[in-house]
């Protein structure tokens, strides 16, 4: 039996999902101009950051919040109707049309086509009510094509929360298949077993098959049409395993995502989303208009033609959403030098497209096509894609880039490895030029002569399981041999001078300073902040905390003009987050570490600092605080190192949970 089901409509909800007007193409193309403004969503919450519990668990949280899924649909304007049909809801599969004896009188336009029509897309109610819809709850219910609107700002944070935390797991899993494998390969290279290895899963795909026998997948039970909560415009994906994990895109391989029809009430698929790649020799790729070619034709491992297509699968469904006035996300696949899966692409979600045409003809290889036309929504953020252009010109450009806005080419002075670029184009402050910059932590003498009796390993060829340092970090390495990090730790204990290992040892990451070219810049949400113009991989070493440590007798006297001063023992235990394994394996649960001394120090940063003292404030930080030793054994002072918590896009503000709320809050006062 069916049931009426309701839901009050709020305003200004869902920033990213757009009032859905006819787009003016002529309007929305690119425009050149010297430096666009970055426009990259910010991952600060809209609200206090204690009305949040830090205990946030993801599948109990992930099930009171979808419940808003079966009743949100967002009312759609008269503007974007297909000819024949009035004010479609693109809620295909799950709707049926009320029943008027049920519903407050919702009564279908006589203009709206035939009763299959209505029965595909249900009327939307007129402006001023309360959007009604009636779901059906038959057997062969097997999807729900829906769309999320009317969202109130912590609903949207709490979306993107879960959405995170369904990130770091992936990306928590992946890094601990990887160490798995290279045991394995030690292990085959002694013993060969049968005679020959047995075919084993990628990371990526063994990490989505872990999450979804135990049901941690987003969205799986249902379709949704527009944007998905929690994900935002510019957010980029390294493998296509994980546009499924979090329900951007279902399809693994195919480019169309689309309800089909076998699942519909009427029949009739509905595509949701598209990837754009360049796979298919007919397509046109302007970034605000896309010609995109079906699918269907084409030879093996080809991009060319060598049969027609047919308006079947994924080209109906495409049809059938033009039909409807149904927009598609679309996620373009790039290929991008920092990019670590086989095929060397890297995925980013643009945003929203509306299909205003379509037409059948022959392609380049003399076989019939269907081509599809879709125009970006207005009023959305800046394309992912575009930003990746942007800060790939600017790599390219080095220390000869001398932009009007760009105060300096490398602010480090050639201190760091990499530079580290300036940049203002909001007001003529020059501030961070005023600081003398330190590209690692000046420790006092003293912390050198009592770190205690210097002992190391005597490992000649890099360290291997069971040598000394290997135990020191409790008999296992922290990071696998592409340096990233596999759990996060109170205290990581490196190689350093005192071993016999060679440079390249796996377990020297973080001492080898910085690797991405980072970018200070000035911003009018958080005054100075920090950015990467390479893409910053999950796990990865980022860069050093750096200031004068300062012990507790000098920090006071240094505080009674004024606090300038960072205290490491306050930054939020955010490593306890990476790696934590524990809804997939319960072994993996936070483990017992023995008990450290308090950090009992302070980091002076008033007159020497580095690009780190510059970062943002979070209370959903994409950066973690991870204490390592390397150069002496005092564990009162170990070196504040910064990791990434999840895949960090160029031109995206990096952000760190210094803590202690009460004592500052947003930007640290220092930094302003």
């Amino acid at each position: 039996m069916d049931s009426v089901l309701s839901m009050d409509t709020n305003t200004n909800a869902f920033p990213h999902s757009p009032p859905l007007p006819e787009p003016d193409i002529s309007s929305t193309l690119p425009t050149p101009h010297s430096q666009p403004s970055i426009l990259v969503p910010k991952s600060e919450p809209f609200w206090d950051a204690d009305d949040l519990s830090a205990e946030l668990d993801l599948l109990s949280e992930f099930n009171r919040v979808s419940e808003l899924f079966h009743f949100a649909f967002g009312a759609t304007h008269v503007d974007f109707q297909p000819p024949n049909v009035s004010c479609p809801d693109p809620d295909a599969d799950a709707m049926v049309p009320p029943n008027p004896s049920e519903v407050n009188s919702v009564p279908a336009d006589p203009n709206a086509g035939s009763a299959d029509d209505l029965r595909a897309i249900v009327p939307v109610p007129a402006a001023g009510t309360v959007a009604v819809a009636v779901a059906r709850r038959g057997k062969s219910r097997k999807k729900e094509l829906v769309r999320v609107s009317n969202m109130s700002a912590r609903d949207e944070a709490q979306f993107r929360e879960i959405v995170r935390r369904t990130r770091l797991l992936y990306d928590s899993l992946r890094v601990l298949t990887a160490v798995e494998e290279e045991k394995r390969a030690a292990a085959a290279a002694e013993t060969l077993e049968g005679g020959g290895r047995a075919r084993r899963l990628r990371g990526d795909a063994r990490a989505a098959a872990l999450m979804r026998q135990r049901g941690l997948w987003l969205n799986r039970d249902k379709r949704i049409v527009g944007p998905i909560p929690g994900i935002f415009v510019g957010d980029l994906f390294l493998f296509r395993m994980e546009l499924c994990v979090v329900g951007l895109h279902g399809q693994v391989q195919a480019g169309i995502d689309y309800l089909p029809g076998n699942m519909s009430a009427t029949g009739e698929p509905i595509a949701t989303s598209v990837i754009v790649s360049g796979g298919y020799e007919d397509d046109a790729d302007d970034g605000e208009v896309i010609v995109y070619t079906g699918h269907g034709g084409q030879g093996k491992n080809s991009s060319k033609q060598v049969a027609d297509q047919r308006l079947v699968s994924g080209n109906l469904a495409l049809e059938r959403s033009r039909h409807y006035g149904v927009e598609v996300r679309v996620i373009r696949g790039i290929r991008y030098e920092g990019g670590v899966s086989g095929s060397g692409k890297v995925y980013v979600y643009d945003g929203v497209y509306k299909i205003v045409d379509h037409w059948f003809e022959f392609g380049k290889s003399g076989f019939r096509v269907y081509k599809f036309r879709l125009c970006r929504i207005p009023g959305q953020a800046k394309m992912g894609s575009a930003v990746l252009k942007e800060a790939r010109n600017i790599r390219r450009s080095g220390l000869d880039f001398n932009h009007v806005f760009c105060l300096a080419a490398d602010m480090s002075n050639r201190k760091e490895n990499v530079p580290v670029r300036l940049f203002n184009d909001i007001d003529d402050d020059r501030g961070p030029l005023c600081y003398e910059y330190l590209s690692r932590t000046s420790f006092p003498q003293f912390v050198f002569h009592q770190s205690g009796k210097a002992t190391g390993c005597d490992c000649v060829d890099g360290c291997g399981d069971g040598c000394f340092c290997a135990m020191k970090n409790g008999g296992e390495f922290p990071y696998t041999l592409q340096g990233h990090l596999v759990r996060g730790k109170p205290l990581i204990f490196e190689c350093g001078p005192f071993c016999s290992c060679p440079p390249h040892c796996r377990n020297r990451v973080a001492q080898k300073g910085l690797k991405n070219r980072l970018e200070v810049f000035r911003s009018q949400q958080t005054a100075w902040g920090v950015r990467s113009l390479d893409l910053i991989l999950a796990g990865a070493f980022i860069c050093e905390f750096a200031g004068v440590v300062l012990t507790r007798q000098q920090a006071q006297l240094l505080t009674m003009n004024g606090d300038s001063l960072i205290y490491p023992n306050r930054f939020s235990e955010r490593w306890a987050e990476w790696g934590d394994l524990s809804q997939i394996y319960p072994q993996y649960a936070r483990p017992s570490y023995p008990s450290i001394p308090p950090l009992d120090f302070s980091l002076d940063v008033s007159t020497m600092r580095n690009a780190a003292c510059y970062m943002s404030h979070s209370s959903t930080p994409n950066v973690l605080v991870q204490f390592v030793l390397y150069d002496h054994n005092n564990l009162m002072f170990p070196h504040v190192m910064l990791f990434p918590m999840e895949n960090i896009p160029p031109m995206r503000e990096l952000s760190l949970d210094y803590g202690v709320a009460d004592e500052w809050t947003g930007k640290l006062s220092i930094c302003n």
